[in-house]
């Protein structure tokens, strides 16, 4: 997944394995399952993401996103943006 600081336009770069979780920038990002087309396994990604920011318990998403249309189902926070690019198989 990728994660863009919208104040200083940074972005970073961060891979979660199936029911792991991690941080992007001041975001605690939890990833319950990835799944993608099983005739096309570098085509598009859905994971289902719950994000709170870290040491807090409110939850700023809890949902799918999806690859190709991350504006569908998109984290609403006035700071930082998180978004899924794939799903990695191996």
């Amino acid at each position: 997944m990728r994660g863009l600081d919208k104040v200083n336009g940074q972005t970073v770069d961060v891979e979660l394995p199936k029911g792991g979780r991690g941080a992007v920038f001041g975001l605690d990002v939890a990833l319950a399952d990835c799944r993608y087309p099983a005739d096309n396994p570098t085509g598009d990604a859905y994971a289902y993401l719950t994000i709170r920011e870290e040491a807090k318990t409110e939850i700023w998403f809890d949902g799918w996103m999806i690859a190709s249309a991350p504006a569908l189902s998109a984290l609403d926070h006035s700071r930082y943006d998180v978004w899924v690019l794939r799903c990695i198989t191996s």
